[in-house]
C-alpha cells in the first residue's frame, strides 16, 4: 500500500506502533486490514475524526498514518467494546489489558455513545489517577451519526482503544482553551450525567436563550461559541487561567434541557464563556510552550495534537494557524500527528489527573 510504503520510507524501517486518523468512508475495514498486513504490527490504533493533523498541516476528508520507531519504548494496545452501556467498567477492562510498567496512555473512544469522564474513572481505578492519559473521542466529520475506532485490524464502533507506552522516554504535555467566563456564575440545580436540566432553578435552555437572544434558534450549533465553564472546585484544576469546558451537543426544547459533550455535576457552579480568534490561537501557543517546558531539556521527537472540532468551527479558514503555531513553538522539524475530536483527554499539569475536556487544544511531546 502506498500509505505504508511512504511511512516506512520516511521512518527508515517498519514502525513499532502506528496511529491512523481519517474521515469516515466506505472501505475503512479493507484499508486498515491492508495497513495491518503490510506493516505486520498489532500496535495500530486510531479513529475517525473531524479533521486530520499531520506535518503537512490540516486536511479534511483524508487519511493520516503515522508511526514511531524506537528501541527504548515498548507499546501495548488494548480494546473494549460496548462502552455506551458500561463506561466505567469498560475503562477498567481497558486499563487491565495494558502492561504493568505502562507510563503513558493514549486513548481513543466513541465520541457519540461513550461517557469519557466515566471511562477515565474506570481506568484510574486500575492505573491510579496520576498516570497521564491523552487522546480524544472519535468524530465523524461533523455528522454526529456514528464514529469508528481502530485497533490492530479491527474497525469498531461504540468502543474504546488505547495504546500504552513503557520504557525509557520523556513526556511533556500542555493544554489551553482561550475561552473566558462571562456574566454571573450560576448553580446547576438539576443535572444527570451530561444532561443539564436546570440552572438556578430555571430550565437550562431558557437561561441560554435569554443570553443568546435572537441567536438562540441556532442552538445547539451556536453553543460551540459559548461553552459552559465549570467553576470553583468543579472546574478549578489548580492551573492559572484554565478551567474545564463543556460543549453543547443537543437540546430538548420540550423539556428545556441541554446535553453536553462531558459530564456537568449537579450542584456545580458554572458560567457561560466566550472567545475570539486571537484568544484561541494564543491558547494554542500557550499549550505548546507548556508542553515544551514540561519536557525540560530533553529533545522533542514527536508531537501529538488533539484539538476540539469546536475550535475548528470558530477558527474557520484560520484553523491551520493553530497547527502552524504549535509546530513553530516546539520546532518545525518535529513531526506532528493528531486530529480534531469531539472531546479531548489530557492532564492539566504533570501531577494532576487526566480529564475529559471540550473546546480545548492538547499537546503532548514525546522526548528522548
Amino acid at each position: 500500500m502506498r500509505l505504508t510504503d511512504t511511512l516506512v520510507r520516511k521512518l527508515g524501517q517498519t514502525p513499532n506502533a502506528c496511529w491512523l486518523f481519517c474521515s469516515p468512508a466506505e472501505g475503512m475495514a479493507e484499508m486498515l486490514g491492508g495497513i495491518h498486513d503490510s506493516l505486520g504490527t498489532p500496535n495500530i490504533v486510531g479513529c475517525t475524526s473531524d479533521g486530520e493533523i499531520s506535518s503537512d498541516g490540516l486536511s479534511l476528508g483524508s487519511v493520516v498514518l503515522g508511526g514511531i520507531v524506537s528501541d527504548r519504548i515498548e507499546f501495548r494496545t488494548a480494546v473494549t467494546q460496548g462502552v455506551g452501556s458500561r463506561n466505567e467498567a469498560a475503562g477498567a477492562e481497558l486499563a487491565a489489558q495494558l502492561a504493568p510498567g505502562t507510563r503513558y496512555v493514549q486513548l481513543f473512544s466513541d465520541g457519540l455513545t461513550g461517557n469519557g469522564c466515566a471511562l477515565l474513572s474506570g481506568m484510574a481505578s486500575v492505573l491510579g489517577d496520576r498516570l497521564p492519559i491523552a487522546g480524544g473521542t472519535a468524530g465523524d466529520a461533523g455528522r454526529f451519526e456514528q464514529t469508528w475506532q481502530f485497533a490492530g485490524n479491527q474497525v469498531l464502533t461504540d468502543a474504546a482503544v488505547a495504546i500504552g507506552f513503557s520504557g525509557d522516554f520523556y513526556l511533556g504535555t500542555g493544554i489551553r482553551s482561550g475561552w473566558t467566563p462571562i456574566g454571573l456564575p450560576k448553580k446547576v440545580t438539576r443535572a444527570s450525567g451530561n444532561t443539564l436540566y436546570e440552572l438556578n432553578g430555571e430550565p437550562a435552555l431558557k437561561v441560554f436563550e435569554r443570553f443568546l437572544g435572537r441567536h438562540a434558534e441556532k442552538l445547539p450549533a451556536i453553543g460551540v461559541e459559548y461553552p459552559l465553564g465549570l467553576l470553583g472546585k468543579w472546574g478549578d484544576v489548580g492551573e492559572q487561567d484554565y478551567f474545564l469546558l463543556r460543549a453543547t451537543m443537543s437540546v430538548d426544547r420540550k423539556e428545556g434541557s441541554i446535553t453536553f459533550a462531558g459530564e456537568v455535576p449537579e450542584g456545580a457552579m458554572v458560567s457561560l464563556t466566550c472567545a475570539d480568534t486571537a484568544s484561541i490561537l494564543e491558547a494554542s501557543d500557550n499549550a505548546a510552550q507548556l508542553a515544551l517546558a514540561d519536557l525540560g531539556d530533553h529533545v522533542p521527537a514527536v508531537i501529538f495534537c488533539y484539538s476540539c472540532m469546536a475550535r475548528k468551527i470558530v477558527l474557520g479558514r484560520r484553523t491551520h494557524e493553530e497547527i502552524d503555531r504549535i509546530r513553530a513553538a516546539i520546532g518545525p522539524e518535529v513531526p506532528i500527528l493528531g486530529y480534531y475530536t469531539y472531546g479531548e483527554y489530557c492532564r492539566i499539569r504533570c501531577d494532576s489527573p487526566s480529564y475529559l475536556h471540550n473546546e480545548t487544544v492538547t499537546v503532548t511531546v514525546i522526548g528522548m
